[in-house]
């Protein structure tokens, strides 16, 4: 069967894509946007992928469209499919009838996280010997591709509450129909869907009375939106984690001061410790959450956290870039909701110790664009000494307008990426730790700063 996917360089439609290519189909695709990771593993597995959106792109004939949620009414290649009468599904609907219905399904949802949530679960059932099939947001640095099928009977899913498609408005993670569901955490976002936080939890108690009976939440109880949301009435089992020993919680974790080592607790016993190199307390809860679906999966907390030894974050969260000899790190992360942002520098903070920190954010999402979240924004960058703000196309708010509210953080603003570049490179010293953070290729941000610091060294 030949299937042409609409807005294919997406993390979840080209993760798709490769799982269509590895079952055997012929897979075409269409995005306004390429760029690295995803327009390289496509590539890799010989799929075809045209820029821009055009009619022509529909010939020969596919069998099926499958239409990714970026594409609206008015698209001419939409309109196209359309006009010639092709059938046509979402990705979602694609990925039940094709994979998910035929496997025990472990969903992960929350606002943060889910990518390396996922990551780590996928890892440690794969290091067990499970053999697990997953579809993951990001590249997860243990496996190299975004999605594989699996022999194992368990199939991991990065469960988003973003919209399915131009035809289906619906949260995107409602038709996957878990058997084991993870609810990380739960913060506004997507301010072009979603007119208040209400409207997501309404979205996440949709998935929750889709779990059976028999089935498993997984639920961080530390977040009060989430118990919000339960309040509305669960049927399944629920097993809660914290990071607060004395909540009343079944999975804790307990750490004494140090990042690459914490225990685990399992309803008051200890159930392993974790040795590992990713840095960030928002990693450590993440890894609870991992480990608390693996034991549901049969994975004994022991050797969930055995495996943790050798997990790598998937690329672009907290990715290490370049460190070069006068111990200047370049770090490049997915952080582009003003949370991710501070805990994701809060983590580098403490790494760098006293060397400075210099943090450049992308105002990319919608809902940053929006200027919703500017009073937590603002909190979000005090851990930066300097913070770099694009003034992105179509933002409607001024980024020079926080700077009253950071004191203690020297705030500049750069009209182009190029800018950006230049004036890093201006005030740059030895030990410095600079982080990228955009949900997009940042204008290719990352490879002019990687080739500039290259340059130094060399001179």
């Amino acid at each position: 069967m030949h299937l042409h996917v609409l807005g294919i360089c997406g993390t979840f439609m080209g993760g798709l894509a490769l799982l269509a290519r590895n079952m055997g189909h012929k897979v075409s695709g269409s995005d306004s946007n390429t760029y690295p990771p995803m327009s390289t593993l496509l590539a890799e597995h010989n799929v075809e992928v045209s820029t821009g959106y055009r009619a022509t792109h529909l010939s020969p004939r596919p069998d099926l469209v499958v239409v990714g949620n970026a594409l609206s009414r008015g698209n001419e290649e939409v309109e196209a499919m359309l006009e010639k009468r092709l059938p046509y599904t979402s990705g979602p609907e694609w990925l039940y009838a094709n994979i998910l219905k035929k496997r025990k399904v472990v969903a992960v949802a929350g606002t943060h996280g889910k990518t390396t949530t996922s990551a780590m679960l996928a890892h440690i059932l794969d290091q067990c010997g499970l053999t697990p099939g997953f579809l993951i947001g990001g590249v997860p640095g243990n496996f190299g591709v975004s999605a594989r099928h699996g022999s194992g009977d368990i199939f991991v899913v990065e469960a988003d509450e973003y919209d399915t498609a131009f035809f289906d408005k619906r949260s995107k993670f409602v038709h996957y129909h878990p058997d084991v569901a993870v609810f990380n955490n739960l913060e506004f976002d997507h301010a072009d869907i979603f007119n208040s936080i209400e409207d997501i939890e309404k979205q996440f108690h949709h998935l929750i009375r889709l779990v059976p009976p028999d089935g498993l939440l997984i639920t961080n109880g530390d977040d009060p939106s989430l118990e919000h949301t339960l309040s509305a009435g669960y049927w399944t089992p629920i097993e809660r984690f914290s990071c607060d020993t004395q909540s009343n919680c079944e999975w804790h974790l307990v750490h004494d001061g140090r990042h690459e080592q914490f225990r685990i607790m399992y309803r008051g016993e200890e159930h392993g410790t974790v040795n590992w190199r990713p840095i960030g307390t928002h990693n450590q809860t993440n890894a609870l959450a991992a480990i608390a679906a693996a034991n549901a999966l049969g994975v004994s907390g022991a050797s969930a956290c055995a495996t943790l030894t050798s997990f790598k974050l998937p690329e672009r969260r907290l990715e290490l870039v370049i460190q070069t000899p006068d111990g200047v790190q370049l770090y490049d992360d997915f952080a582009h909701h003003p949370t991710a942002i501070r805990v994701t520098l809060d983590a580098l903070r403490v790494r760098a110790g006293r060397n400075r920190l210099i943090a450049i954010i992308e105002p990319r999402s919608n809902t940053m664009k929006q200027g919703h979240p500017l009073a937590t924004l603002c909190h979000a960058i005090k851990a930066a000494d300097i913070a770099i703000i694009l003034r992105a196309a179509h933002l409607g708010w001024d980024p020079g307008s926080l700077a009253p509210h950071v004191e203690h953080t020297t705030l500049q603003v750069c009209d182009k990426v190029s800018d950006i570049t230049e004036t890093v490179m201006d005030q740059i010293l030895p030990k410095d730790t600079i982080v990228t953070m955009s949900n997009g290729s940042f204008g290719g941000l990352r490879t002019q700063l990687l080739n500039r610091l290259r340059n130094r060294v060399k001179a």
